[in-house]
């Protein structure tokens, strides 16, 4: 059953996270991550609505790897449960796709926490004061639809962003499948 995401209050400050990369294992701090926009992804490898997008996010990736913003995936799920989640396959992944930013893994879920992260694939945009601006979705694009996979909601936001115009306050919930959370670590 998909899941919507919890659609943060825009305002909010980015959550501190320090957090290993899992291509080499660095750790990498929210900090690290300049520009005038930030994109956090929260992915995964088994899900099919992240499947379903994970060519228009490399696309977006390598769109955007010129422009003044950061990108990067944090990877929350229980590996135990989802195998297909744990570091080394998530690294082999983004490698195959090409994702053009690093997926960090969030071991004891904190960082799903923080951002009230729910669902996979789940998406804030940051501005350069680090506040929240957009939430959800990428495009309307789900694994029994048509619907081409643009990024055009994450687009639309990053792009006003790098304008200095207002983010449209029509966002949509990500719908996909649910943060795998460890047992007793389910958020109330």
């Amino acid at each position: 059953m998909a899941v919507a995401s919890t659609m943060l209050e825009l305002g909010s400050p980015l959550p501190d996270f320090a957090l290993p990369d899992v291509a080499d294992g660095a750790m990498r701090k929210a900090a690290d991550f300049r520009g005038q926009a930030l994109v956090v992804a929260f992915i995964c490898n088994h899900c099919p609505y992240v499947k379903r997008i994970a060519s228009g996010l490399a696309e977006f990736s390598t769109d955007y790897l010129d422009a003044d913003i950061s990108i990067v995936g944090i990877a929350s799920n229980d590996p135990d449960a989802y195998p297909d989640d744990a570091p080394e396959r998530l690294a082999r992944t983004a490698a195959e796709l090409g994702y053009r930013f690093p997926t960090l893994f969030d071991e004891d879920q904190s960082v799903a926490r923080a951002f009230s992260a729910a669902c996979t694939p789940d998406f804030f945009v940051y501005d350069q004061l680090r506040n929240l601006v957009y939430r959800g979705q990428f495009d309307g694009a789900r694994p029994s639809n048509d619907v081409p996979v643009s990024g055009s909601d994450v687009r639309a936001a990053v792009d006003a962003v790098l304008s200095g115009a207002p983010v449209a306050s029509d966002q949509r919930p990500s719908l996909g499948c649910s943060i795998k959370w460890k047992s007793g670590n389910e958020p109330n």
